[in-house]
């Protein structure tokens, strides 16, 4: 700890107000000084427009070389905490943050106190079960093995060797049909629509159909993006096909068809064939969330719509669901 010395009646006193306490820390003299400064202005100990020693006053009483405290002073005005002014000296800016000021202490509640037991939030998969140790292993094999170009910016749909395990598992588990050279890696479905819709502006497309029972969030990334959302009513055989055809300007339509978000419902294979009759008779595209497609506990996987017509059939799929949102995949079969 460095007291600063009192000055001499010959000049104008410094503006600190008080000593200045400085403690330096870390690996070298200059970091340490600048720390011990920034964390004095952070705190309030050095106030806002108050004056700091001179260069050559504060080395001497520092014992470093004056280098070092300009060196220093000059980091932290590039920083925005000090100001130097020919004339003026070095100052403290006077746009700082506020001292923190630490809360008062709240009554400790006690472990899981307050935690719920069970997770029923719609959509949330059990994190706790994220498959860390094989994740961990996983990844260590594919570092391992990878080329040093895996480490570039690569392709923009994503590295071959995921859409080529992509493809092989869709095609398995979803019964999607597409090569890996089809498919676009996105952070999530909100991603991958936010691309398509820009992909549809491009095509001219006025208006997507949105099935009427499901996220605001989705109709409101179309809406943003210039597209109309007319509402494509649900019943208990799912979203109603036919009344496309009194939706004018439509050139597309989002379809939840495995399982309809948030009723249940699947779409029935009459209106499933209907949907791609439209398609193909209108020129528009059918995108297909396939949100939660691996999981069933009432009935059998359905499979995925694409199957029927991989030319007119946009696939949305992720690990959100099956792994955790966290991990931030997702992908497009185009």
């Amino acid at each position: 700890m460095v007291h600063h010395r009192p000055h001499s009646a010959a000049g104008p006193p410094p503006e600190f107000g008080t000593d200045l306490h400085l403690e330096l820390h870390g690996p070298g003299l200059r970091a340490g000084l600048t720390d011990a400064l920034r964390q004095a202005v952070r705190t309030g100990r050095l106030a806002p427009s108050s004056r700091l020693p001179a260069s050559r006053s504060l080395a001497a009483d520092l014992g470093v070389s004056r280098n070092t405290v300009v060196e220093s002073y000059a980091e932290l005005v590039a920083e925005g905490w000090l100001t130097a002014q020919q004339g003026s000296g070095t100052r403290v800016a006077t746009r700082v943050p506020e001292p923190h000021r630490a809360a008062p202490d709240a009554p400790r509640a006690k472990p899981d106190e307050h935690r719920p037991r069970y997770g029923l939030l719609t959509g949330a998969p059990d994190l706790a079960n994220f498959p860390r140790t094989q994740w961990l292993i996983a990844a260590r094999r594919a570092l391992t093995a990878a080329p040093h170009d895996a480490f570039g910016y690569g392709d923009a749909r994503g590295r071959m060797e995921l859409r080529t395990a992509l493809a092989d598992y869709l095609a398995r588990a979803r019964g999607v049909y597409a090569g890996p050279e089809r498919i676009v890696i996105c952070s999530g479905f909100h991603h991958g629509l936010a691309l398509m819709a820009q992909a549809l502006r491009v095509r001219r497309v006025r208006a997507v159909a949105v099935e009427a029972y499901g996220l605001d969030l989705y109709r409101d990334l179309l809406r943003n993006a210039g597209l109309y959302t007319p509402p494509l009513y649900v019943d208990e055989s799912g979203a109603r096909i036919d009344d496309l055809a009194r939706l004018r300007g439509v050139g597309a339509v989002l379809l939840t068809p495995a399982h309809q978000y948030p009723t249940g419902v699947a779409l029935c294979p009459e209106r499933r064939t209907a949907a791609v009759d439209w398609a193909r008779g209108t020129g528009g595209l059918l995108l297909e969330d396939d949100y939660d497609g691996e999981f069933r506990y009432d009935r059998q996987p359905v499979g995925a719509l694409q199957g029927l017509d991989p030319q007119r059939v946009v696939y949305f799929g992720s690990v959100s669901k099956s792994l955790a949102p966290g991990v931030r995949l997702g992908w497009m079969v185009l």
